[in-house]
Order: structure tokens, then sequence, then C-alpha cells
């Protein structure tokens, strides 16, 4: 690989979050038994006609804006002909010409903290086709055409890529920024959100682009790098063997961990492209800009950035809460709760991530409401708590629900922070310990944390672990003069 460089591309197919598909009024809800979400526009019977949905051309500006691309003041859509069995109209309407969104840029971060920007072709909108059921039926091929009509807004890159890492960063990135933008669910294994990925090797400081092949549809941030990863090295075999790349459409095999050739690469021309003569153009007015400007939420670069100046994470926390925008919110509301964002990003990058993995639940639907845990944080701050009750208490809510506050006083669990109390229990723990006194008097400091550990056990792990510190030093230290 070292005298050989990657380049790659990639069109993303983002599913629009509407609730009805681009040119019909059929549901777009996942899960439904087959060919029950297609009406006679998604199955192409005769004599009916498409009816743009406004709100996919909303969240196409949206994105547009998001990504500062130029957004087209007349956009058009177009008919791709192609035939295919899910495909019943015979041809995808999309846009070729005149698409929503050109140009703009994702700006990915390496893992030095460096920043690299990916430019973007085009951002356009088009129906996705209907799902071929192979595995269903022995020798045979069933159709549902539940998708057939489902908004997509593709977004293309620039052939800018160099490395899987880079592709997989990328994506991801891309990933975040929609859901960011409530335009898409995200959900990849309900294919929500898919890529076909361009791919082409050349010899390293060579300005000319090799023969390039595509991977299609593409579900997973794993399958992508993967995917990546053996055509990169099978185009180097080839090439060193003394062959010739072939511009191909290859599917990837994830049980083998390979890709196989679908079919010839086709180009523009073979799909003769033309204005679809029942849709108008899109006139895009500076009213449908504004709209959606306003709609416009805390985009993650900048979440990030709030998040480390006026929050003082670091940079590490700022980057994992902002990977998934449903965490960030989570984390919004506990820090604005708690009044203690560093606290409250410890323990949601903590214990509530570990629980959230461990019951493999979404972060909308925490168990412990954010407010409940920035009133767990606060007990700890005010010292009403500690911090070891504190995590058997979270771990209460996860379970069962239910008020701190009213669990603290229910449970008598109210830390014990009187001076006068403290300090019985710690010449207890003197009197009870003489051979460990001795040592931290002989200078064994690190035998303090059993004396520690024993007046929280004697408090029942009620007491103030900080004052109980203080005082058993203060009371050692007296004892030695």
């Amino acid at each position: 690989m070292s005298d050989w460089e990657s380049v790659i591309g990639l069109e993303a197919h983002v599913q629009l979050k509407t609730r009805t598909k681009i040119f019909s009024g059929a549901p777009t809800a996942f899960g439904a038994p087959p060919n029950t979400q297609a009406c006679a526009v998604d199955l192409a019977l005769p004599g009916v006609l498409p009816v743009l949905n406004g709100e996919a051309v909303r969240m196409a500006i949206v994105f547009g804006l998001a990504v500062e691309g130029d957004i087209a003041e007349r956009c058009r859509f177009d008919r791709k002909s192609y035939f295919y069995p899910d495909l019943p109209k015979g041809y995808q309407i999309s846009q070729l010409d005149e698409p929503i969104v050109t140009g703009g840029h994702l700006d990915i971060e390496n893992e030095d903290g460096s920043t690299k920007r990916i430019r973007l072709t085009r951002a356009h909108l088009e129906e996705d086709a209907g799902k071929s059921l192979h595995e269903d039926y022995q020798g045979k091929t069933g159709i549902d055409l539940n998708r057939a009509g489902t908004p997509l807004l593709e977004v293309v890159s620039e052939p800018e890529l160099a490395s899987p890492e880079e592709a997989g960063r990328y994506f991801r990135t891309l990933h975040t920024l929609v859901r960011t933008l409530g335009i898409c669910d995200g959900n990849l294994n309900e294919g929500s959100m898919r890529c076909d990925a361009n791919i082409s090797v050349r010899q390293r400081g060579s300005t000319e682009l090799g023969e390039r092949t595509e991977i299609k549809n593409l579900n997973s941030f794993r399958f992508l790098d993967k995917a990546l990863a053996f055509e990169i090295e099978r185009q180097i075999d080839v090439l060193e063997s003394g062959g010739r790349v072939e511009r191909q459409t290859l599917l990837y095999d994830a049980e083998r961990d390979e890709t196989r050739p679908m079919r010839g690469k086709e180009l523009s021309d073979d799909y003769r492209y033309f204005p679809d003569p029942d849709l108008l153009p899109v006139m895009v007015t500076e009213s449908m800009l504004d709209e959606a400007r306003a709609t416009l939420p805390e985009l993650p670069t900048a979440k990030r950035r709030r998040y480390v100046e006026e929050l003082g994470l670091t940079d590490y926390d700022a980057r994992w809460l902002t990977v998934d925008p449903d965490t960030a919110t989570y984390f919004d509301a506990a820090a604005a709760a708690s009044g203690q964002p560093k606290a409250a990003a410890n323990w949601v990058m903590g214990d509530v991530a570990a629980a959230v993995r461990r019951e493999e639940a979404a972060w909308t639907r925490v168990p412990v409401p954010a407010a409940q845990l920035g009133k767990l944080i606060k007990r700890i701050e005010d010292g009403s708590i500690s911090g070891k009750i504190a995590k058997s208490l979270f771990q209460t809510l996860w379970n069962d629900g239910g008020d701190v506050d009213e669990l603290i006083g229910s449970r008598g669990l109210k830390q014990v922070s009187d001076s006068d109390e403290i300090a019985a229990i710690v010449r207890r723990v003197i009197d009870a310990n003489p051979a460990q006194v001795e040592q931290v008097r002989s200078g064994k400091t690190r035998v303090l944390g059993f004396l520690v550990g024993q007046a929280m056990k004697a408090s029942g792990g009620k007491a103030n672990p900080r004052r109980v510190s203080e005082l058993l030093q203060e009371a050692l230290s007296g004892d030695a003069s």
C-alpha cells in the first residue's frame, strides 16, 4: 500500500423523516406488512400523477443551509429510466441537471484533532425504489413496494476521502448532522441511511485518477470500512499483476468479506434522463429560506465549541457528547438541572452510558430523567450524599424510578457532616486500629485510606468522606504531638 493511494467519494442516501412519501400520501412508517403502504401512485397504476411533498423540499433546504451549500432558486425533477422488478414505473424520479443543493462541505475530525474539509458536489431529492425479498421464497423473489416513493436526499461528496478510515469519519459526521437537523432518524439497520462508495487507486503522488468501481448499498459503518479495505487491496492486486481495473458496480458480501460484481457500471447517458413532464420546476423563495433558517438547531461543531469554551469541558468530552444528538440533549438537560457541567458530563459518559449499553436502551428513553440526574449531582455537591450512595441511588432510579430527595429522606441516606458526630466515629476507629495508626505516624500515609474506609463503614457509608479524612489527620496529628 505504501506505493499506492486510494481515492474515495461517497453517495449517501438519506431517508427524509416525512410522514408521507415524496410524491404520494402513502405513509412511510417502517415495519409494516409487505405492500400495505403502497398506494396507486407508488404502484404506477395508469392515469396517476405525482404530487410533490413540500416537507421533503423544506428538509433539503435545511440540509443545504447547514452545509453552507448553494440553494437553487429553481430546481427540476427528471426521470431516470432503468428496469428492475422493484421499480414499478420503469423509471425513478430524481434530479440530474438542476439539483436543489450544489456545493457545501462537511468538516471531519481526524484522530490527532486536526480537521479536514470534504467538499460536497451536490445534494438532490429523489424517490426510493421498493425492495426485493430473496430469502423468504425458495427459488423465487418477492417484491415489497412499501419503500417505493420514500423521499431520499442523495448527498454526493467530491472524491477527497483518502482512506476507509476517513470515509467512515465522513459518514459518521453526516449521520450526526442529519439526525441533529431532525431530517432523518439515522436508523442504519432499517435502511434509513446507506451509501454507495466510489473507489479507485493510483500510484502515490500521481494526479491522475484511476478507473473506479462502485460498491452499492452499504448500510453500516463497519461494512463501509471492511468493503473499502477489501476493494482497495483487490484493485492494487489487479494492477500489480499487470491487469486492468474494470468499471463495475459491486456488492459487498459481509459473510465472505469480499466485493463481487453486479453489473457493468452505467453512465448517466445509459439512464436516458429527461425532465419529468408530470412535475413542474420547484421555485425556492426567500420566505422558504427564512422558514428553514428559523428551524436550524445548534449544529454539532458549534455545540462542541460551546461545551469547551462556555462549559469548560475537554475536547474529548465535547466530541463524545455530540456524536449522538440524543446524548447531547440528555446532557444539556442534566447540566442545566445540576449547574455542574463537568460533573454531569462524567455521569453521562460513565454510569448513564454504561447502563444504556447494558440495557440496550435509547437515549430518548433513559429511565432516569435528566432532571433527576441533575438533582442527584446537586446532592453530591452540597454534601447531602456521598458519591457511593449516589451510585446506589442512580441504580434505584433506573430500575424503579422515583425522586432523589424523597429517596434520600425515606431511606435515611442523608450524609453525616456534623463534625462532632464524625469526630466520635474517628476516635473509635483510631482506638480499634492501633497498628495502622502507628504506620501512618511512621510515614506510611497510604494506610490513611484504610482508616478512612473503616470510618465510612462504621457510619454506614453516610459520613462525609472529605470531612472524615480531615478529622482523622487532625486527630492523628494531635495525638502525635
